[in-house]
């Protein structure tokens, strides 16, 4: 029981990579508020999570909206009395064309959801982390924001400024004991890359990447939310099979 005795929140926690991090870490012991903008998925995962015997809550909120996510982060600790891990999961990206040939506000969407919901989440969290003493922040990262890619440029973008976000945050707040590291999962079949993936297969354009299920994500997850406060911070974690 790694986790016994902690409390985590993980966005995007309805479902795929998300659902799979926070039954784990239910399992390993900790308390878990689950967070998405549907309902019906994050309550059903906060009820696995009851099931496993520890404190499961599910609360509504879309981060890139500010006061959503804020009220968000206030529920969790005052429901379950503290935060010491968040998991900033959500995400995502379905611009697939070039810049001129794009629409600018589906490109902009992608920003708000990657990044400026990484950021309003972590903002919030902070000041209960520091009432902990402490605390964990993994930013869900993506090997695209390491490599440029033609007509991805939002979710390319998105992904390059959370990844020097986390090193920005990582040096402002390792002498209250947080440490901030981004994890990189690599091609995840899922809802939505099912249409670009097949599980457990190779992955259709890159020959050395093997297209993996949410549930292999999970032990680099805990890895990371186990280390103690004076474990790795500002650094970029990865299960891609190639150079990022």
């Amino acid at each position: 029981m790694t986790l016994a005795g902690k409390v985590a929140l993980i966005t995007g926690g309805g479902r795929g990579i998300g659902r799979a991090i926070a039954l784990a870490f239910a399992r390993e012991g900790a308390d878990v508020c689950v967070t998405a903008r549907s309902e019906g998925e994050i309550a059903a995962v906060a009820a696995e999570i009851q099931e496993l015997g520890r404190r499961g809550i599910a609360v509504t909120a879309d981060i890139a909206d500010r006061v959503q996510v804020e009220a968000m982060v206030e529920a969790t600790a005052t429901q379950l009395g503290r935060i010491d891990i968040v998991v900033n999961n959500a995400g995502g990206g379905l611009e697939r064309t070039q810049v001129g040939d794009d629409d600018p506000d589906v490109w902009a969407n992608v920003i708000e959801i990657n990044l400026l919901g990484t950021y309003y989440c972590s903002r919030a969290v902070l000041p209960h982390l520091r009432n902990a003493g402490g605390g964990t922040i993994i930013n869900i990262g993506s090997g695209m924001g390491h490599q440029a890619r033609a007509k991805n440029s939002s979710y390319n973008a998105a992904k390059a400024a959370v990844w020097m976000f986390t090193r920005c945050l990582a040096l402002e707040v390792w002498e209250e004991n947080i440490t901030v590291n981004e994890l990189i999962p690599g091609p995840v079949y899922t809802e939505l890359t099912s249409e670009i993936f097949e599980a457990d297969r190779p992955h259709p354009a890159i020959n050395s990447e093997w297209v993996k299920q949410p549930e292999d994500v999970v032990p680099l997850a805990l890895f990371l939310a186990a280390q103690e406060q004076n474990g790795p911070t500002g650094q970029s974690f990865s299960l891609a099979r190639r150079p990022i």
